[in-house]
């Protein structure tokens, strides 16, 4: 499937609804049942925790990491309730890694509002977090088996190297595509991956079958992530919950910079270098900077570079799902992955 034909698929269902809006139709009711229990399991009797943590998964945010393991189950025919719990407890991996995020990132908003970081502090952030980690492994231990807690360990590992990786390439403009790309697949990828392919395990699918899921979850994480980054340059802050330009101004080196710098001249270097690695902007917001960088991504073609290598994952995860046979369910499925990348431009 080309770009073109995707795009048909995403935006022009016949009920005027998105893919992500038919997902949730779906499995709307499956979604409540994973609400309630994300709140159940946030209890303490430590005030503070379920406060902060009913902040941030209140905060808005699609679940679509649970969402997948829902959708996946329901592909696959999966009938039992075993994948309740197990896709709330991905969804507080998810939300402990954004705690975790907000304190390396010294972020003070998150989707238009206040961080944990910023009400709380860095301390009770950090340690809230490790509380939903522990939850998470607590529920999986209750409804999982060792191969999904097996799973689970290991996608935690793998986003947890993916931040220090991070954070050691972190503002420096030599970074090249393939390390991007190990990034996005360890701290993104991994976890999208893990709900998709639990949708598989719970219903004891073959291998093969549970290889296909997780290998449409990885793919249209990396495609999510990609699209996210373009949306950095090009997207209001109504849609995204933050101003254009984040990533920009803490130096972040995501796809679109990476690509512009790869075809930079000497001066250009120079001002990729003054920005991103020394933080030397010439205004308080770096309004003027953000300008001429986006100047420069549009000269290089470099957003819709970034545009190639999203639809070039997207189409790797609708391809995943190939081996299933055709249904409401894979047909949705396959409607999300184009929405994904669609909702950047």
């Amino acid at each position: 499937m080309n770009a073109s034909s995707s795009s048909s698929s995403a935006s022009a269902r016949p009920d005027g609804k998105t893919a992500f809006d038919a997902l949730l139709d779906l499995v709307g009711d499956d979604l409540q049942r994973v609400n309630q229990a994300i709140l159940d399991r946030m209890e303490s009797p430590i005030a503070l925790i379920p406060q902060m943590a009913a902040h941030l998964i209140s905060a808005g945010g699609k679940r679509l990491r649970p969402l997948l393991c829902l959708g996946t189950a329901r592909l696959v025919g999966y009938e039992g309730d075993r994948h309740i719990e197990l896709a709330a407890s991905i969804e507080f991996v998810h939300t402990a890694t954004l705690l975790h995020d907000d304190v390396v990132d010294e972020s003070d908003m998150r989707r238009g509002r206040d961080t944990a970081n910023a009400l709380w502090g860095n301390k009770p952030s950090v340690l809230v977090g490790d509380f939903l980690f522990a939850r998470a492994f607590e529920m999986m231990v209750d409804e999982g088996t060792r191969e999904v807690m097996s799973l689970m360990a290991r996608a935690c590992a793998t986003i947890s190297e993916g931040e220090i990786h991070q954070l050691l390439t972190a503002n420096d403009i030599e970074t090249e595509v393939p390390a991007y790309l190990h990034v996005v697949e360890s701290k993104t990828a991994a976890l999208f991956a893990a709900a998709a392919r639990i949708g598989g395990v719970v219903a004891d699918c073959p291998e093969e079958e549970k290889a296909a899921l997780e290998a449409f979850g990885g793919n249209l994480g990396i495609a999510f992530q990609i699209a996210d980054d373009y949306l950095d340059y090009s997207a209001r802050e109504a849609e995204l919950g933050k101003s254009i330009g984040d990533d920009f101004r803490d130096g972040k080196l995501t796809l679109p910079v990476i690509h512009a710098i790869a075809q930079a001249n000497d001066e250009e270097r120079a001002f990729w270098k003054r920005c991103l690695e020394d933080q030397e902007f010439s205004d308080p917001r770096a309004e003027a900077d953000l300008a001429h960088a986006m100047e420069l991504l549009d000269k290089h073609g470099s957003l819709k570079e970034t545009v190639r290598h999203a639809h070039e994952y997207a189409e790797k995860a609708r391809r995943a799902l190939d081996m299933f046979p055709d249904s409401e369910t894979k047909t949705i499925l396959t409607d999300v992955v184009d929405f994904s990348v669609e909702r950047a431009y």
